[in-house]
């Protein structure tokens, strides 16, 4: 069983304004309840209709990773985790496949070892979950020693870079200074992922008061299509799920120059546009490109 307060951040800061260390402390708290929820029932559709919605992603989030787990040390083949995506379940695809990350990262194994779950560009969100896994839990080696696992090396690297940037929000309780501090230690090559990840973190968390949120984009500078692609990932996330929470869409706004719908639109047109292929990692990275394409088409920082 998980305990909140075995999931707050080592060696970060907790953040000084209440309201924003409420927000970060909740999303914890209902990936937690989800996680021993899924061990409670391992097995078929998970209803976690008591979590409030805005934080219920988190909730599906740590039940993908103890059902990834399950299934990993079972022979199962990923049967437990695909009943997650039975039910209520569904609207939350994307949180799910970052969550079986976690797992993955936990046990050290490659995604997708052994367990078959998703298709498509999704399964490539497992490389995020990885890379906030060994963020969280590991920051001295991530931010401090800028250490790649070398099973997340090559290709998977980017997107284990975005992970890696969720975990960021958390671990500098959400602060733009200290993030853009962080990520301007980090080689050039790797900061446009790292952004992109707090973007996503940004959006679908909305820990950030809207007043401050010309803060965060001002300190990513440099690297605004990268965290308005981020922003993006979480408005789909959250208008799949039904309802954009009223903080979520002030910081989709903000960071994307376009409501919640129409930044989810983004993400859909694009997908179209990559089409299918053999190369999940290639078209992972142009589906991204054609995001941060479209944001600039809408008139970027301007």
């Amino acid at each position: 069983m998980l305990n909140a307060k075995t999931l707050r951040p080592r060696g970060g800061e907790f953040a000084a304004d209440p309201e924003v260390r409420d927000r970060l402390d909740s999303a914890v708290r209902a990936f937690a309840s989800g996680y021993n929820a899924a061990l409670a029932v391992p097995r078929g559709q998970l209803d976690l209709s008591y979590v409030p919605h805005e934080f219920r992603g988190f909730a599906y989030e740590g039940a993908a990773m103890s059902r990834t787990l399950l299934d990993l040390l079972t022979p199962s083949r990923g049967r437990r985790l695909a009943g997650l995506a039975d039910g209520p379940g569904r609207r939350y695809t994307h949180l799910l496949h970052v969550g079986a990350g976690w797992a993955f990262a936990r046990l050290h194994l490659p995604p997708w070892r052994t367990v078959r779950f998703g298709d498509g560009l999704l399964r490539r969100l497992a490389w995020d979950g990885w890379g906030f896994h060994q963020a969280y839990f590991r920051p001295g080696d991530v931010f401090g020693r800028q250490r790649v696992e070398r099973t997340a090396r090559g290709p998977a690297a980017p997107v284990r870079d975005q992970g890696a940037g969720r975990a960021l929000w958390f671990h500098a309780g959400a602060d733009p200074q200290r993030i853009a501090g962080v990520i301007a230690a980090f080689p050039e090559r790797r900061r446009a992922d790292l952004w992109a990840g707090v973007g996503l973190a940004a959006a679908y968390t909305g820990a950030l008061p809207a007043p401050r949120l010309p803060q965060l984009t001002g300190a990513a500078a440099g690297y605004r299509d990268h965290l308005a692609q981020g922003a993006a990932f979480a408005a789909k996330a959250h208008v799949l799920s039904g309802e954009v929470p009223k903080a979520s869409q002030a910081a989709i706004q903000a960071l994307c120059g376009v409501t919640a719908p129409v930044a989810a639109g983004w993400t859909d047109d694009a997908l179209r546009t990559v089409g299918d292929g053999d190369d999940p990692a290639g078209r992972y990275e142009r589906w991204r490109a054609e995001i941060r394409g479209a944001w600039r088409a809408q008139g970027g920082a301007a």
